[in-house]
């Protein structure tokens, strides 16, 4: 597993975390940086598994 793929499920845990403590605190600013925390660790993981791919079709 391509070490971006880790990270980007770890940022959006991160993201999903804030989003909540976010909406439950009423913090609008934490719940807006959950949510592009969210979307970064999406593409994260997005780039990562294109690089996996790209790995495997060359063996």
């Amino acid at each position: 597993m391509d070490k971006d793929r880790i990270k980007g499920m770890g940022d959006q845990a991160k993201g999903a975390l804030k989003d909540a403590a976010g909406r439950v605190t009423g913090d609008s600013k934490l719940q807006a940086e959950g949510k592009a925390d969210k979307v970064k660790g999406k593409i994260e993981n997005a780039v990562g598994g294109a690089k996996d791919s790209i790995r495997e079709s060359q063996h």
